[in-house]
């Protein structure tokens, strides 16, 4: 049976007081960020142990995607049990497999927690305000450079309501294609940022390739090219800021 706890030390105590003073968080702040009382965070910060169950949202709050203790690094998702996550698809593991799967799950969970950070952060500043004028944003990281400065609270609204229309086509076993150029960005930060998590998961076989799903998801890496390189692309290009939202059409739709 699984450990109940992670052990705690003052080195774990440390790497967590440092790391939120990083990240400009009060005791408060991380503890509301993590789903925690205070109590119990200043309880991390003196060296006790951690839930299992709580590692995740202390991950969440310090921005890590795994948990560093004195000896190896804790993997807060590797006790769950993939295919109760309400975002499991059926369609992506029957096409793809389990890691396909598992992936879409996690990842759309980290991805949604960053536009919902980002979002409650540009609701307090100045309409128009963009996430790279944050003091910390992972979206401002990963989204295609170019338009940064289109990345506002509307498209953060807007991105997450794609997000989760995935999320909703994955829960009810539908078909998963992007149907459009946001949907296919979101795939792809689903699948980075699920990397190390599902590499690290001991109850995934998550061989050389696992992630190559995503690209026989979307028929091609176009996405990639056009909005990862350092190409200017013109307002008339397809994959230009104002075409985000075109439909794609598929090769078996055309007839």
């Amino acid at each position: 049976m699984a450990q109940k706890t992670i052990g705690g030390s003052m080195k774990l105590a440390g790497k967590i007081r440092t790391r939120r003073n990083e990240l400009g968080l009060t005791i408060e702040e991380a503890a509301r960020k993590a789903g925690v009382g205070i109590k119990t965070w200043c309880r991390y910060e003196a060296g006790e142990s951690i839930r299992r169950d709580k590692c995740k949202g202390v991950c969440k709050a310090l921005n890590w995607k795994l948990l560093p203790t004195d000896n190896d690094e804790i993997n807060p998702f590797e006790e769950e049990n993939h295919r109760s996550h309400e975002a499991w698809s059926s369609y992506l593991e029957k096409n793809f497999g389990e890691v396909a799967a598992a992936s879409f799950a996690i990842g759309s969970d980290i991805v949604l927690d960053y536009i919902k950070e980002d979002m409650q952060a540009l609701s307090s500043k100045e309409k128009g305000t963009h996430i790279g004028q944050l003091d910390a944003s992972w979206l401002a990281s990963i989204l295609p450079p170019q338009f940064l400065m289109e990345y506002n609270y509307e498209f953060l609204y807007l991105m997450r309501a794609k997000l989760l229309r995935l999320r909703a086509l994955a829960g009810a076993g539908s078909d998963m294609r992007a149907s459009n150029t946001l949907e296919e960005i979101l795939y792809l930060l689903i699948v980075d940022e699920s990397e190390i998590l599902i590499e690290n998961d001991s109850t995934l076989n998550a061989e050389n390739g696992w992630k190559e799903w995503v690209y026989d998801l979307l028929e091609d890496a176009d996405v990639v090219t056009y909005l990862y390189s350092n190409d200017y692309l013109s307002q008339d290009h397809d994959y230009h800021f104002s075409h985000w939202l075109d439909e794609i059409i598929y090769d078996d739709e055309e007839a």
